[in-house]
């Protein structure tokens, strides 16, 4: 997935090996037998590599491979840690249940297809097998000036808040909710899925929520310009740090601004930042769209994270809701479509960010 330049809190061994490169047609057989066979190499996150994938065949893997195989290091942490939330929460039978069940046309969460270890040279590595998408919204983000249209964005905020609630009902938040680690899918532009569960962390294990407790050796934790207040204390992910970090994004990429953007090497400056604005959500709104047209959902949206406790469970819909009531205050419906090229109207002028 793609590499976080700016994230404070993965920690790691000192010594973490680099995934070699494997040769096409390299055949990793899962924990269940099912052999996959690898095609060419199309990314590095981390210390991992990605490849094109398929069920193993006589045919050689094409361009258009359906799948794709995260490999690393079997010593290393991330994808150890991402595994665990995908075997919990990813399966396809579970996925498809879920989104019948609470009548979504789909949900963006990648589906787990099979995983396990695999010797070659002398050296183990571990290997996960999911879907393979297309590309991330950062990309689309930064050719587009960093700025997406009103009604994009809003759109973009349901299908993540699907996403966060099925994530949160499995035990599980996600924690570094970002454009880089939100991906189209491969075969349906309209269709957007978080990936990278690297910091996915496991808030109620067993239905017991753990407690807040600030821990300075946890610090900052996640993307700097994104991340709770919660994780800049060092306390432990909670739900409401994901609807906290969905809200940080939502105002980034309607404004292409962020009232701490500039100072991200002082996490201190940043969560101090964080604080007061929370504090008085009308100073966030007024830093990052100085002009008379203020997106009021986004606002009544921040107020409604501030309200929630460590340990509650948030009622998703009535943050739906609010989403909903700013695309009908412009004019606009949930029609399923991602449009990422900037309209007249609508949309926010680009004003100096004020700090």
């Amino acid at each position: 997935m793609p590499n976080n330049k700016k994230t404070a809190g993965k920690r790691a061994p000192a010594k973490r090996k680099l995934a070699e490169v494997f040769g096409l047609g390299e055949v990793l057989a899962d924990t269940s037998r099912k052999e996959w066979k690898l095609g060419a190499p199309i990314g590095q996150g981390g210390f991992g590599r990605l490849y094109l994938a398929d069920v193993n065949s006589s045919k050689a893997v094409g361009s258009d491979a359906p799948y794709v195989a995260k490999v690393e290091p079997s010593q290393n942490g991330p994808l150890f840690t991402e595994l665990k939330f995908y075997m919990r929460a990813a399966k396809p039978d579970e996925i498809q249940k879920w989104t019948k069940s609470h009548k979504l046309k789909y949900l963006g969460v990648p589906r787990y297809w099979g995983s396990g270890l695999h010797e070659r040279n002398g050296n183990s590595y571990r290997f996960m097998i999911m879907d393979r998408f297309g590309r991330d919204l950062q990309k689309i983000y930064e050719e587009n000036a960093k700025q997406f249209p009103h009604k994009t964005v809003l759109q973009l905020g349901l299908r993540i808040l699907d996403i966060l609630e099925y994530v949160h009902e499995h035990e599980y938040v996600h924690g570094d909710i970002k454009a880089a680690n939100l991906l189209l899918s491969y075969k349906n532009l309209n269709q957007v899925y978080l990936v990278d569960y690297g910091l996915a962390y496991r808030y109620c294990p067993e239905g017991v929520h753990k407690v807040y407790k600030e821990d300075p050796k946890r610090c900052h934790d996640g993307t700097i310009e994104y991340t709770s207040i919660d994780a800049h204390k060092g306390v432990a992910p909670s739900r409401r740090g994901d609807l906290e970090i969905l809200g940080y994004c939502m105002i980034h990429w309607l404004s292409g601004h962020l009232p701490w953007e500039d100072n991200l090497k002082d996490p201190n400056f940043v969560r101090d930042s964080k604080i007061r604005c929370r504090d008085n959500i009308s100073i966030l709104m007024d830093k990052c769209f100085p002009g008379k047209n203020k997106p009021d959902e986004i606002a009544k949206y921040m107020e409604k994270v501030k309200l929630l406790s460590y340990e509650e469970k948030p009622v998703y819909q009535h943050f739906r809701e609010i989403l909903l009531q700013g695309l009908k205050a412009i004019g606009q419906k949930d029609d399923g479509v991602l449009d990422f090229g900037l309209a007249e109207n609508g949309d926010f002028q680009r004003n100096p960010v004020q700090k």
